[in-house]
């Protein structure tokens, strides 16, 4: 007898140091954030700039972003909030919506970087975040998968994901399991982000081109992966909010593009150079002995008796 693969569900979702519990969630997090650092310094000191900018970024960034996450989950699905007091706090069970937490992160990361940058440096720096972005939400699945959420329909694929019958959604108790769109998501976030290292080497993109590319090519895919999706959500005209919400980003993106490539007016090098307000503006220091200036002879007549205008 043949028994069907699957792929299993961790027991746990986290473990112990001493009394203290650590959640993978939360691990998976602070990787994914090394992560983006690493992949962004690599990409910005390539193209010149100072690669300790990235740790200020972050700085803003990243805790930017849990708040626009936590906010947006707390918007569009406030019943899934744990009945406590503390409830609209529990980030380690899950709950951060990506789109608040993009939108929050690149507002907080955008905050330091234009008081360092000129216009066009912050543009290309843009274009230098999106592939540590992508790989940074890649390595942010992976708690989904020890938190046993963001997965599909049921499904008797090779590779489907085997559910703990406490953590499958009404209605789906009966099935054990189910499609890995987390795991979906993982592939082609990876894949997304080696596509836009190679167009930023090999194609002319002016900047911010390839972030443009990120927003559109994340959201095609999250458009696919609403449709398998079977957690909770709140539906407008019988689909997913989410799957709305990816549609008109992932064409605000493709726009945005299309724009910037036929319209906008920087080129991808060189680099700017700092902004003109932190430049230590230096004055020649005048040569030999001081000497006062000769005063002025308008009106008065020279030697051979003209009169000086």
């Amino acid at each position: 007898m043949i028994t069907p693969g699957y792929i299993p569900s961790p027991s746990n979702n986290g473990f112990y140091i001493g009394p203290l519990f650590v959640h993978a969630y939360g691990v998976a997090y602070v990787f994914a954030v090394a992560a983006a650092i690493f992949v962004t310094r690599w990409r910005w000191r390539r193209v010149g700039g100072d690669p300790d900018l990235c740790y200020e970024a972050a700085a803003w960034g990243f805790p930017a972003g849990l708040i626009g996450g936590r906010i947006y989950f707390l918007i569009t699905t406030p019943s899934q909030i744990p009945p406590h007091w503390w409830g609209f706090l529990a980030i380690w069970k899950g709950g951060l919506g990506i789109w608040g937490g993009i939108f929050g992160g690149v507002l907080g990361g955008l905050y330091i970087v234009r008081k360092r940058l000129t216009r066009g440096d912050v543009l290309r720096f843009m274009d230098a975040t999106a592939p540590g972005l992508l790989v940074a939400q890649s390595i942010g699945r992976i708690g989904n998968y020890f938190n046993q959420e963001l997965f599909g329909k049921p499904s008797t694929l090779p590779w489907a994901l085997k559910i703990s019958p406490d953590h499958r959604p009404p209605h789906f108790t009966q099935y054990a399991t189910f499609q890995p769109t987390f795991l979906y998501e993982i592939i082609w976030n990876l894949g997304l982000a080696g596509f836009l290292i190679w167009l930023g080497s090999r194609r002319r993109i002016k900047p911010p081109g390839l972030m443009a590319l990120y927003v559109a090519g994340y959201s095609a895919f999250r458009i696919f992966e609403e449709n398998l999706r079977i957690d909770y959500s709140v539906h407008v005209l019988g689909m997913r909010l989410n799957f709305w919400i990816a549609t008109l980003v992932c064409l605000a993106g493709l726009g945005w593009f299309a724009w910037i490539q036929l319209g906008g007016k920087t080129e991808p090098l060189p680099l700017d150079g700092p902004r003109e307000d932190t430049r230590e503006v230096r004055r020649a220091k005048p040569s030999g002995p001081y000497r006062k200036p000769a005063a002025p002879t308008y009106g008065k007549k020279s030697a051979s008796g003209a009169r000086r205008r």
